[in-house]
């Protein structure tokens, strides 16, 4: 499931959506001077990261999702470990974990995004391998 050629794996490890070699980010989501700044390219297949001006504005959307997603599994996990938490010490975990997570939301959010328009090519991925 996590083998290149995945969507998956492009997304968790944030590699180039098409071949899955190079980099998505400048660097480190948690890296705070390139806050989540995608390459311009890929650095191994060359393949345009942004389709056209302001094109991980999309993202946003999916970031609420997955931002959604980490709280409703912050509060599971309260449960699965009776934490036996009061209401107010629940919502003040799951914005702290918000918060801590909050990097790395924004980051998988544009890979998934950026997986949607752009697809795997494994003839690609075969002649980077192969240079």
């Amino acid at each position: 499931m996590l083998l290149k050629g995945s969507k998956l794996y492009s997304i968790i490890f944030l590699k180039c959506p098409r071949c899955h070699k190079g980099e998505f980010f400048e660097a480190n989501p948690y890296k705070l001077s390139n806050f989540n700044k995608v390459k311009d390219h890929c650095p191994k297949c060359n393949l345009k990261y942004s389709i056209e001006p302001s094109f991980y504005t999309g993202s946003m959307y999916v970031s609420y999702a997955v931002g959604i997603a980490v709280a409703v599994a912050t509060y599971v996990l309260s449960l699965i470990f009776n934490l036996q938490l009061s209401l107010v010490n629940l919502f003040i975990a799951i914005v702290v974990v918000l918060i801590l997570t909050m990097p790395w939301i924004a980051a998988v959010s544009k890979s998934i995004w950026a997986n949607i328009f752009f697809n795997f090519d494994k003839k690609i991925a075969q002649k980077i391998n192969s240079n």
